[in-house]
C-alpha cells in the first residue's frame, strides 16, 4: 500500500468510512509510516474542530436553485451509452464505490430526505379544493405528482389543461383562477427541470401577479432561475409593482447588479426608472454609474442620476 492512497482515504478512515479489508491495510501502513500518521493525526484534528460549529439547514430556496442547476448541467453534458460505460469502464465504476459503500449510502440518503424536505416546503400536501378536474376521484393529491409534462391555455379562454404524472399520466382541467390550477402551475415552475415547461408555466401564471402565492414564485424566478427567458417573463410580469412592493424593488435591482444577461439587466434599469428617486435605487444607479462594464447600461445610469435633485 502507498502513502498516496493512504492520503487520500484518511478521511473515510476518520469517518468510519472505510470498508474493513481496506481499514485494516491502512492500519497496518500507518503502524509503520510516520508520514501517514502525521496525516491521520491532522485530520482527527480538523473533525474535532469542525464537530464544534453549529449545524445549519440549507435554505429551501438555495436548495431547489442548486438542484435545478445541477439537473440542467447533467443534461447538457455529454455521455457515453450506460452499455459502452458500463462494459468497456467497469473498473473506474467500481473504484468509485468500493472503499466508501457506507459513504454512497448515506449520499443518497441525505439527497433524498433532502429533495423530499424541499418539496414539503415549497408544495402544500394533500388535496386542494377548487372546481378544476383531475384523474379519476376529482382530487389531485400534489404529494404524490411525480412531474409535470405540459401546460397548455385554450386559445381564447382561460381555460387551462396540465398533464401530469403519478403512477400514471394524469390531467387536471379547469379555468385559470381555480385554486388546484394555481398549485399545479407553481408546482411546475419550481419543481421541473425542463427550462420550456417552466417558461410555459410563469407565462400562465404571471396573468395574475396580483396572487400572493404567484409573485413569491416569480420572485423566486427572478432570482435564481437559470433560463433567461423565465427570468425576463418574470421581470415583465413584476414590473408595475415596483413602486408598491418593496420586494419587488429589491430582486429588480438584484437583477440590475448582477445578472450575467445584459438584456435582462437593461429591463431591469428602464423598470426602475419610476423610482429612481429612492435612496437604495439612487445608490445602485451612482455605482453603475461610476464603473459598471457595460457601456449602455452605465451610460443610462449616468442619464438617470443627473436627472436625480441634490441630496441634502
Amino acid at each position: 500500500m502507498k502513502c498516496e492512497w493512504v492520503q487520500q482515504n484518511v478521511v473515510l478512515y476518520v469517518y468510519d468510512e472505510l470498508p474493513d479489508d481496506a481499514r485494516h491495510e491502512l492500519e497496518q501502513h500507518i503502524a509503520r509510516c510516520k508520514d501517514c500518521v502525521a496525516e491521520l493525526e491532522s485530520t482527527k484534528t480538523f473533525r474535532t474542530a469542525l464537530a464544534q460549529l453549529p449545524a445549519e439547514e440549507p435554505n429551501p430556496s438555495f436548495l431547489a436553485a442548486s438542484r435545478m442547476k445541477l439537473q440542467e448541467a447533467l443534461e447538457g453534458a455529454e455521455q457515453g451509452g450506460w452499455w459502452s460505460r458500463l462494459v468497456f469502464d467497469p473498473v473506474n465504476w467500481l473504484n468509485q464505490v468500493r472503499f466508501a459503500p457506507a459513504l454512497a449510502a448515506a449520499i443518497f440518503i441525505i439527497g433524498f430526505a433532502g429533495g423530499i424536505a424541499a418539496t414539503y416546503r415549497i408544495v402544500p400536501r394533500g388535496p386542494i379544493p377548487g372546481g378544476a378536474t383531475g384523474g379519476d376521484s376529482g382530487q389531485v393529491q400534489l404529494g404524490s405528482i411525480s412531474g409535470v409534462s405540459s401546460v397548455s391555455q385554450q386559445a381564447g379562454s382561460n381555460q387551462v389543461t396540465i398533464k401530469y404524472e403519478t403512477v400514471a399520466p394524469q390531467e387536471a382541467h379547469g379555468p385559470l383562477n381555480d385554486p388546484q390550477i394555481q398549485q399545479l402551475l407553481l408546482f411546475a415552475a419550481r419543481n421541473n427541470f425542463n427550462p420550456g415547461l417552466r417558461l410555459d408555466s410563469y407565462s400562465l401564471l404571471t396573468q395574475q401577479p396580483n396572487n400572493e402565492h404567484v409573485r413569491e414564485a416569480l420572485l423566486y424566478a427572478l432570482r435564481y432561475d437559470s433560463n433567461t427567458g423565465v427570468r425576463l417573463k418574470a421581470m415583465d410580469a413584476l414590473g408595475p409593482y415596483v413602486k408598491a412592493d418593496v420586494q419587488v424593488r429589491d430582486a429588480i435591482l438584484e437583477s440590475l447588479m448582477s445578472d450575467a444577461n445584459p438584456g435582462i439587466r437593461t429591463e431591469a434599469l428602464h423598470l426602475i426608472e419610476p423610482v429612481r428617486g429612492d435612496s437604495s435605487v439612487r445608490i445602485v444607479l451612482e455605482r453603475l454609474a461610476a464603473k459598471d462594464e457595460n457601456r449602455y447600461i452605465r451610460s443610462q445610469a449616468r442619464t438617470l442620476v443627473s436627472q436625480l435633485p441634490d441630496m441634502n
